[in-house]
Formats: structure tokens, C-alpha cells, sequence
């Protein structure tokens, strides 16, 4: 007998399990790649993402030599507390040289108000006195008239020789007397009217420095009012509850109007913005359910969804947006930023994110 060719059977038993595995391969890959293209039909996803929050710059509003900081590199803080104290001592003077021309307006207001006075008082004087000369007028009228009836009678009588030469001289002298006596009270009654003319134009230029100094004490006041709000500004507080980002300010800096100092990041909302192709928008919109992976957590899920997109691209908003008119034109896909908030924003998991982290966002289509 011959005996059975081992060689024969080793060839053939690797031919199958090789075909077996091969098979396994494909029905594998062909379920994978199934799964793969069943899930790209009902979801869109990208990894150009990352958390957002609100970040409030801490910008002092007057200028000065920072006296005290108080907070420290990712300090925890509240809202309404101190932050930092600049120096005050200069608007500490301008408050008080603000208060003392305040005092001086005020001052200058009761003398105008007191001149006013007085010069109403001399009016009435005035026009006391000029009543009292048209009543020595009207006795001045009456003593002429009848010095002018004795003149006319006594100039009769000389004629006739009836009266001497020294009563005739008399009467022409009580004539003339009481006639420039007349002319001496109207000349005072004219001087005493021009007199109240000008004592009431003084009254007037007098009531028009109450208004003035008025308004000086209004102008005065309000430098006041600018002053103290000046002070209250060399206080900075926390305008909301956060977390302080790095203090790059120190006791004696000289700090500016407008300069920001270091920044709070604001713990009570948190959001998502991904950067999707153009391409992939045209079955995504707003209210889709989004599942999100946060690269830092790899172990946990947070559910969200699409709540608004941005109404231009990334690149429209860059500080030299491209002009496509200008030379060699190579299209690139843009990217439209889309904002996504989480469904659960009171998830205490929440606080462990920070703004900037990347974030792989997945969201259904269905």
C-alpha cells in the first residue's frame, strides 16, 4: 500500500481558513462601510469646533497709578466684587476745587439776588421822589400864576402912578422867582425819571446775573456730579460671576482710559461654534438635535442643538477678506460658523468646559 501524501492536505486546509478570513474581511468591511454610509446619510460632522463663552474685558474708565489688585490668575470671583483700586488722590483735589467755585456761584447768586433788591428798592425811591416833585410842580404852576396876575396888575398900577416903583419891582421879582423855580423842579423831575431809567436798566442787567450765576452754580454742579462719578470708577468691580484669566497689572502701573487690564470669564453660559464646510448646509437647519464630544471629556456626551448660523463665512470676517476679482482665482471650500447650545445649560458637568476647547460635533439630520 502507498502511503497518504500529508504535503496534499496542508495546502488545501490553509486554502480555507484563508478563505474563510477573507471572507469574514469583506463582510466585515462591507458592514462597516454600510454602517459608515447609512449614518453619513442621517448626520453631518466635523471637528473644527470649540466651546465659547461670554468674556467681559476689564477696562477702567478714568486713567491713574493703580493703587491696589486684589485679584489673582484664575481667581473665582462674584459680582459686585473688588477687583482693583486706582490711586484717587487727583480727583480727590478736583472734587474739592469743584465744591469751592460751587461755594463762589453760590455766593455770587445772593450778591446779584442783593443788588437786585437794592435796585428795586432805589426804583421806588425813584418814583417816590418824582411824585413828590409833581406835586411841588403843581404848587410851582399855582405860585406862577398868581406871581403872573399880581405882575399884570402892579404893571397897570405903575402906569397910572398908583403903586411905587418898589412894589412893581417886587412883583416883577416874585414873578421871575417863582417861574425859575418851576424850571428848578421840572429839571429835577426829568433828572429824577432818567435816574429811575437807569436804576431799572440796572435792575434788569442785575436779574439778568441771577440767571447767570444760575447757571454757573447748574455748570458747577455738574462738575461735581463728574467728579464723584470719576471716583466711583477708581473702583472696578466684577460686573458678573467668573473666573479671572491672567493679571497682567501690578501696584504703580500707570493705566490709561479705554486700556484693557485682564479679563473675566463669565461662568453662566457656555456654547458651541463649528465651523462647517458650505457644502455640508444644505440639509442642516435650526432646532436639529446635536450630540457633541468634547476633546479634553473623550468618556462623555453632551446633547445640544443648532440654534442659529452666521450670515457670512469665517473668511468674510477676517481682517483682509479675499477679493476674488483680483488675480488667479483657486477656489476653496469656505466654512460657515454655525452656533450650537447645549439642550441642558444647568448641567453642573458644564463648568468643567472652558472657553476654547476643541469639541467634535455630530448633528442629526432626521
Amino acid at each position: 500500500m502507498n502511503a497518504p501524501d500529508n504535503n496534499a492536505q496542508a495546502p488545501q486546509k490553509k486554502s480555507k481558513g484563508f478563505l474563510i478570513v477573507l471572507i469574514l474581511l469583506v463582510v466585515g468591511g462591507g458592514a462597516f462601510g454600510f454602517t459608515k454610509y447609512n449614518h453619513a446619510q442621517h448626520h453631518e460632522e466635523t471637528d473644527n469646533a470649540h466651546i465659547e463663552s461670554n468674556i467681559s474685558p476689564v477696562i477702567p474708565r478714568v486713567g491713574g497709578y493703580i493703587k491696589d489688585v486684589l485679584v489673582k490668575d484664575n481667581q473665582r470671583v462674584k459680582k459686585g466684587d473688588t477687583l482693583l483700586v486706582i490711586d484717587d488722590r487727583d480727583l480727590q483735589v478736583r472734587l474739592q476745587q469743584a465744591e469751592a467755585a460751587l461755594a463762589t456761584a453760590k455766593s455770587n447768586l445772593d450778591v446779584a439776588r442783593a443788588s437786585t433788591s437794592a435796585a428795586t428798592a432805589n426804583i421806588a425811591s425813584s418814583r417816590a421822589s418824582i411824585g413828590t416833585i409833581d406835586a411841588q410842580i403843581e404848587t410851582a404852576k399855582v405860585n406862577v400864576w398868581r406871581t403872573t396876575q399880581d405882575f399884570n396888575r402892579y404893571e397897570n398900577l405903575i402906569k397910572d402912578h398908583t403903586i411905587t416903583q418898589q412894589q412893581y419891582e417886587q412883583a416883577v421879582a416874585a414873578k421871575q422867582t417863582a417861574e425859575r423855580q418851576l424850571q428848578v423842579l421840572q429839571e429835577q423831575k426829568r433828572q429824577a425819571t432818567s435816574q429811575t431809567s437807569a436804576v431799572a436798566s440796572q435792575s434788569g442787567a442785575t436779574s439778568q446775573q441771577i440767571g447767570v450765576a444760575s447757571a454757573v452754580i447748574k455748570q458747577r454742579e455738574a462738575d461735581i456730579a463728574d467728579v464723584k462719578n470719576q471716583l466711583s470708577y477708581t473702583v472696578i468691580t466684577a460686573p458678573a460671576d467668573g473666573l479671572i484669566s491672567k493679571v497682567g497689572v501690578q501696584a504703580g502701573q500707570l493705566v490709561q482710559p479705554g486700556q484693557a487690564l485682564f479679563s473675566i470669564v463669565l461662568n453662566n453660559e457656555k456654547w458651541v461654534i463649528a465651523n462647517f464646510k458650505e457644502t455640508q448646509l444644505d440639509r442642516m437647519k435650526v432646532g436639529q438635535k446635536v450630540t457633541l464630544k468634547v476633546d479634553a471629556y473623550p468618556g462623555e456626551e453632551f446633547e445640544a442643538q443648532v440654534t442659529s448660523f452666521s450670515p457670512a463665512t469665517g473668511s468674510s470676517f477676517a481682517l483682509l477678506p479675499p477679493d476674488n476679482a483680483t488675480g488667479n482665482f483657486v477656489k476653496v471650500v469656505q466654512r460657515v460658523p454655525i452656533k450650537i447650545e447645549f439642550a441642558n445649560p444647568n448641567n453642573p458637568e458644564l463648568q468643567q468646559l472652558r472657553a476654547g476647547m476643541n469639541v467634535e460635533v455630530d448633528v442629526h439630520l432626521d
